[in-house]
């Protein structure tokens, strides 16, 4: 079955769907246009090093109050490149290297991996040896209340409701199976509690998408519940090489929508990235004990 947009031509033989496409305006990198960075070092000046920027900008890793971004690589880059290859469990070089480029070409969510200044339970962002890796948004925002709503918003770029509701379902029916949670869709004029749609570039919340394989969806913490998908992916229920799992991004994105924030445990659905082609689809034990600490059940 596929799921297309009208001047898409219909493909009868896989499974899969690709629609006009988680939070950044970080361009997406592709590994061949960082390959001539590997080899700069503190001190160099060299072009797409703003772009590197950019992007550690755009997830919490370098300073928001720094607007000036240019192509000197300079102590502050170092710094955050470090924090950057900590969280990912790279080797801590400070360096555009080899693993890190990979790991900022992978495709991802569209959230903050962590806030700079100190993570929302209080830890400084170096301290990445905590046994548990789950976080929380600043403030730990949660629902007060376990039965919660949700619909597809009316301005969403149109899609084939007939494959993506029952996928959303299951996505929803995976934290409920090890939460006190219920969730229950409702029709589209009702404001629901957690809302979704697909959309593509700018769409009206200062986080415009990027386009095929750079951010693939961001959704917003309690009580918020906006949740957004780059309709500009190949979106899949059966994923190909170069497509993305639909559910596998959808539970993920409702773990923001539930008030966790990014683990560094690479099993974890609350990991930050996912590669084409990947199924990702169970929780792990450190996103239900994130759960667990947040909603103190």
């Amino acid at each position: 079955m596929a799921v297309k947009f009208p001047h898409q031509l219909f493909v009868p033989i896989l499974v899969f769907f690709v629609l006009l496409p988680f939070v950044a305006k970080a361009t997406p990198f592709r590994f061949e246009s960082l390959q001539n960075l590997k080899q700069a070092q503190k001190g160099d000046v060299a072009n797409g090093i703003h772009q590197v920027k950019q992007f550690l900008k755009a997830f919490g890793y370098y300073p928001h109050q720094i607007n000036l971004l240019d192509d000197r690589f300079d102590d502050v880059l170092e710094s955050a490149i470090k924090t950057f290859q900590e969280f990912y469990h790279l080797n801590v070089t400070g360096e555009i290297d080899h693993g890190t480029i990979k790991a900022m070409s992978t495709p991802r969510c569209g959230v903050p991996d962590i806030n700079l200044e100190q993570t929302s339970n209080g830890h400084n962002h170096g301290m990445f040896h905590l046994v548990s890796n789950y976080t929380f948004f600043d403030g730990n925002p949660r629902w007060s209340k376990y039965g919660l709503t949700y619909n597809f918003l009316p301005d969403s770029l149109q899609v084939n409701f007939q494959v993506v509701r029952p996928v959303v379902a299951s996505a929803f029916q995976r934290w409920a199976a090890v939460s006190p949670f219920r969730f229950q869709e409702v029709a589209q004029g009702y404001r629901a509690d957690i809302r979704l749609g697909f959309y593509r570039g700018n769409h009206g919340d200062e986080d415009p998408f990027d386009g095929p394989q750079g951010v693939l969806a961001h959704a917003f913490s309690p009580p918020d519940g906006r949740f957004h998908y780059d309709a500009d992916e190949s979106w899949s229920t059966n994923p190909g090489r170069s497509q993305i799992d639909l559910e596998s991004v959808t539970v993920h994105e409702l773990g923001h929508n539930l008030g966790l924030g990014h683990s560094q445990y690479q099993s974890a659905i609350m990991y930050p990235s996912i590669s084409p082609g990947t199924i990702k689809r169970d929780l792990g034990q450190d996103d239900v004990n994130g759960l667990r600490a947040l909603y103190r059940y």
